[in-house]
């Protein structure tokens, strides 16, 4: 088991020097764990190619499957994917929040492939979850590309984790540095829409329901 810092119930101006340390562990090329505002993830440094190996190793996951970014914001975001009208829509309303789009890479993509599984396409996410989001906002501040890897923390097909103690107990594998940020808001995972073509497809229904999306792109 990595670090387990607790930081549930502070205040931000309190717990700002652990979230600089995750961003210095980030840069450095470890793996973290974290809270968002859906389940708990596992992620990292998306240009680095040993931290992505390291965690498709950790979860043991089947490499035909990409891994999902968290970003943290929409400019980040559209300096890898291609928003057609539809995703700037559903990424107006909805993000910072619990709904993840699947967009085109674009040409220029600076991503590794092995993130996306040799695909192109690429999903995104900017989270709702102020430990997380701060996390990523200080990474764009100190340079670097605002986004990391984020992907649930759990071993594929196992439920994925609500607590930082229930990661460390689930991930036998090391995991550098684990943030428990107390339960998550929701047990569910996010809802996940593939905006890469003029129909929108549901890959994958959490907390936001493909009913409450198709009303809002119907107004």
């Amino acid at each position: 088991m990595g670090f387990l810092v607790k930081l549930a119930g502070k205040e931000l101006k309190e717990i700002e020097i652990y979230l600089k340390i995750a961003v210095e562990n980030i840069i450095e090329g470890k793996v973290i764990a974290f809270p968002t505002d859906s389940v708990y993830g596992i992620g990292g440094d998306p240009l680095n190619l040993e931290v992505i190996n390291k965690i498709y190793e950790i979860k043991f996951r089947d490499r035909s499957k990409g891994l999902l970014l968290l970003i943290s914001d929409y400019d980040e975001a559209a300096k890898i994917a291609e928003f057609n009208e539809t995703a700037r829509k559903l990424a107006t309303k909805y993000w910072p929040g619990q709904l993840t789009l699947i967009l085109k890479r674009k040409e220029n993509c600076f991503i590794p492939p092995e993130v996306t599984a040799f695909q192109n396409t690429i999903g995104l996410r900017v989270p709702d979850n102020e430990i997380i989001l701060n996390i990523l906002k200080f990474l764009k501040s100190e340079g670097h590309f605002g986004g990391i890897i984020g992907t649930s923390a759990n071993y594929s097909g196992e439920a994925p984790s609500i607590t930082g103690e229930e990661v460390a107990k689930k991930i036998l594998s090391p995991i550098d540095l684990i943030i428990d940020g107390g339960a998550s808001r929701s047990k569910l995972p996010t809802t996940i829409v593939d905006c890469t073509s003029d129909e929108i497809k549901f890959l994958r229904i959490g907390d936001i329901s493909d009913e409450e999306i198709l009303e809002f792109l119907s107004k």
